[in-house]
């Protein structure tokens, strides 16, 4: 037996035929038409080790790793989501914690109804619990494939299937295997540097890989990569900010940022490894580890009017009405026994901070015993948020195969993901004058361990069969921060907000390590009935700490009429298992709503105060997918047409915000520090029921003309989600519409790639449909986006590229409310880059 046995080459119009989302071909040689149905063995989906995506009874997509490289940006969730139109990913600007670790969905459902593999190995999940998501993200746990460099991967393959049966929770929308280069020689050196038509948002990225002979028949390969982003401003003045420069204080222009964050130091490797020990035994593993800073805005605390800090109201900062002629304060009362007799109003005329209402302040200001915010912040703050992340892992295994037909596969992963939050330029408001600007509000982690044992029999040619066993645990571990991004100041009792503002600290008492272990059996077989009909079967038991036992099957079958058409379909059960961090974490996060900042905490489903607005045990997700396919040739021309129906029952998400009474906000608090300063408080929830549906097309060709070849793609996805059922005590209409219009129903890319000689010519076409963006209320339009690229071959070696992302700059579609509400000239939402042409030049070195 080979230990590592080089694949067969295959054309892009074979991959295309036979699966979605394959686009561009991976070299400048071209492939004959008549290659085009020799096809590549694919690893997912199937434990059979020879099994072609047109005999999958699944549709599965083959990504060649040029599809990511004839790019421009360095993060793998953009790149993968300009190639993969069911794949969905946004800018996230102001999310907390999605900012760092963003959400990104999959035919429509939630981030962590996705799971991901590495070389066919269960990943671990982000630390990043996405508070702020659009409603359909919000409350969700995925995996980050963001810390892998494209420049290690051989080929992405998307399972478009429910394969928890097989692979486990999670696996509800799909699996995403990223297989990297296993080459034991030769590598490349690429450098890429862009920068946006504005003049802003900087890119630089440095990668390399190498392979190296392991012994005599092994191999290393190695990658690395080093990149930075700057970051973007594409943001209008705030009403309420020029209403602050009205009154006279030195507000920034523009007060609050919307735009990309800034990502520093941006390092990620990966290794892959293999070697042949003699009697058919294989030792393998692969590492990875990365590491960046990632640094965003908060939202804009005007320097009167910001409730729970300066001011009683929060009213876009001005009097309450054109006829007012004072502006309350919160001012704080130094003394200790409360004798300061602080004045709490300044005069105003017109709206404008006339020579007396400057006059008070000042005295405001220069009474000892009395203070205000805009002694520490003139022209009021914005806070600045971010955290360094870090993630590591590593997979060793080893595996056999005799010469019966018995095979053995036992391996051990761990995996590990952490975020130190960082928040500065903002106060802890009840500390007063002795409030810090910079705080430390505590870290995030997430350890997971595997341990597998897979087991294979082939019983003849056509009778396949695969059981196995694994062992995980799943750690989610929370670290306090410092005291003073949680304390309960001195000028609490007096209105003042605790914590430190836009992102409070963790306290002591919700710090620990919160783990969980489940245990796993399962059997899987396939059998060819006849030379044209394939059938599937897999069951797969679970037991789950706190949660007990599941089982779930899948059956499926694939159907070839001939060398040209054939049909496919599969009917499966699955689950997702709520996780340790969405049962036990705790956050406070300020969020704009209705125009105002609100403080929204979130707290545990079991939490005495969440039970009484309806809260319970989590519970896990448990769906059924049905899926149904055709494959044919027309001519030169290759298409198949898949239909999915997904229904997930219970669906975890965060409740809607329920406001608290005194009494309650009183009984919380001695269970919460600081909740008093909370407005509104929300929990995870089991409450309500969606079906998704949607399809898939793919039509690809090649063409000979203009001395070339032209390789012709359409990849088109339509996915509609609607809630059937849902508890109206916990999920409030806005959500519904969250989560059946957050991300765009329909997607397609329409790609053309001319090779003539040494030189390429790349232009995609895609097309994004409209989304509902709930912060500004608005049903957002579709638009257009033109990306082209060519590249010529020097010296046989060398590629030179000039590209573009977004070639004729297109925006979205204005955010009319902008300058009366967050500033935001566009949706936060948007699900493409929001900041207009990006500009790029590439050159790879390849030995």
């Amino acid at each position: 037996m080979q230990l590592f046995e080089k694949k067969k080459g295959l054309s892009l119009s074979t991959l295309i035929s036979c699966a979605l989302g394959v686009a561009a071909n991976t070299s400048f040689a071209q492939e004959t038409q008549t290659e085009r149905f020799d096809e590549e063995v694919i690893s997912i989906g199937t434990r059979s080790s020879a099994r072609s995506a047109t005999d999958s009874p699944a549709a599965v997509d083959v990504i060649g790793a040029a599809e990511f490289s004839s790019q421009g940006g360095s993060d793998l969730q953009d790149l993968f989501r300009n190639v993969v139109p069911s794949y969905n990913v946004n800018q996230q600007p102001i999310s907390d914690g999605a900012t760092i670790v963003r959400p990104a969905n999959l035919r429509g459902l939630s981030p962590d109804h996705t799971l991901v593999l590495l070389n066919g190995k269960r990943r671990h999940r982000a630390s990043i619990i996405t508070w702020l998501g659009n409603g359909i993200s919000n409350g969700s746990q995925g995996p980050d494939i963001s810390v892998f460099p494209s420049i290690a991967l051989k080929n992405v393959e998307v399972l478009r299937d429910g394969a928890a049966a097989q692979y486990g929770s999670d696996a509800i929308a799909g699996v995403i295997n990223f297989n990297i280069k296993d080459d034991a020689e030769g590598g490349a050196i690429e450098a890429k540097f862009g920068e946006y038509s504005e003049g802003d948002g900087q890119r630089g990225t440095l990668a390399a890989n190498l392979g190296l002979p392991l012994g005599a028949n092994g191999f290393l390969n190695l990658s690395a990569e080093y990149s930075y982003a700057d970051p973007t401003n594409r943001s209008t003045q705030r009403d309420d900010a020029n209403a602050a420069l009205a009154l006279g204080f030195p507000v920034r222009d523009p007060a609050q940022v919307w735009g990309l964050p800034e990502i520093e130091d941006d390092i990620k490797t990966l290794a892959n490894f293999g070697i042949e020990l003699g009697g058919d035994t294989q030792l393998y593993g692969h590492t990875n580890y990365a590491s960046k800073t990632v640094t965003g805005g908060f939202f804009f605390r005007h320097p009167l009017t910001r409730g729970g800090v300066n001011g009683f109201t929060n009213d876009n900062g001005t009097p309450d009405n054109p006829d007012d002629d004072f502006l309350a304060l919160l001012v704080g009362d130094l003394t200790s026994d409360g004798s300061g007799n602080c004045r709490n109003d300044i005069p105003v005329t017109n709206n404008s901070l006339d020579a007396a209402g400057l006059a008070a302040l000042q005295d405001i200001q220069a009474d000892p015993n009395c203070f205000h915010f805009s002694e520490v912040f003139p022209g009021g703050f914005t806070p600045f948020f971010g955290g360094d992340a870090v993630d590591y892992s590593f997979l060793l295994g080893l595996k056999g195969e005799t010469s019966g037909g018995f095979s053995w596969d036992v391996s051990s992963y761990l995996g590990h993901h952490e975020v130190d939050f960082f928040i500065f330029d903002t106060v802890n408001a009840s500390l007063g004058p002795n409030t810090p600007t910079s705080f430390d509000p505590g870290k995030y982690a997430q350890t997971e361990i595997n341990f597998n044992a897979d087991f294979g029999y082939e019983f003849s040619d056509t009778v396949f069969f695969a059981w196995g066993a694994e062992w995980r645990e799943e750690e989610f571990e929370i670290t306090a921060g410092q005291p003073e991004s949680f304390a309960i100041g001195p000028l609490a009792d007096q209105g003042f907000s605790t914590g430190s503002n836009g992102f409070a600290g963790f306290p002591d008492f919700s710090a620990g390590a919160f783990s969980r272990e489940n245990i796993a059996l399962y059997a899987d077989t396939e059998v060819e009935l006849t030379d044209r009909l394939l059938t599937t079967a897999a069951v797969r038991w679970e037991d789950f700490d706190g949660f007990g036992t599941t089982t779930n099957y899948k059956v499926g079958a694939n159907f070839q009429f001939n060398d040209d058409v054939g049909i496919r379909s599969t009917f499966s059960t699955g689950f997702k298992a709520p996780t340790p961090g969405q049962i036990n974490a705790f956050n406070v996060s300020t969020e704009f709503q209705n125009g105002q900042l609100v403080n929204n905490g979130t707290i545990p489903s079991t939490n005495a105060i969440a039970l009484l607005r309806g809260g319970r045990e989590l519970e896990p997700e448990e769906s059924q997918s049905f899926t149904a396919g055709i494959f044919f040739a027309v001519g030169q021309i290759d298409i198949t047409l898949d239909y999915f129906n997904i229904k997930v029952e219970d669906r975890l998400n965060l409740s809607s915000e329920f406001e608290l009474t005194a009494a309650e906000q009183a009984s919380l608090d001695s269970s919460i520090p600081g909740a008093g300063s909370v407005n509104n408080f929300r929990f995870f929830t089991n409450d309500f029921d969606t079906k998704t549906t949607g399809v898939d097309l793919v039509v690809s060709t090649s063409t000979d003309w203009l001395g070339g070849v032209t390789d012709w793609n359409l990849v088109l996805n339509n996915t509609e989600t609607e809630i059937t059922d849902f508890n109206t005590a916990t999920v409030s209409a806005t959500r519904v519409r969250e989560v059946e219009e957050g991300v765009p129903t329909f997607r397609a890319n329409f790609t053309a790639t001319h090779t003539l000689e040494n030189w390429r010519f790349l232009g995609r076409l895609s097309r994004y449909g409209g989304w509902f963006d709930s912060q500004d209320n608005i049903k957002y339009s579709g638009e257009f986006i033109f990306d082209a690229e060519v590249s010529v071959t020097v010296a046989g070696n060398s590629d030179i590229s000039l590209g573009v992302n977004n070639l004729f700059d297109q925006e979205p579609q204005v955010n009319p409310g902008a300058a009366a509400g967050a500033g935001n000239t566009f949706s936060q939402y948007t699900p493409f880059d929001f900041n207009g042409s990006f500009w790029y030049a590439r050159y790879r070195y390849s030995f």
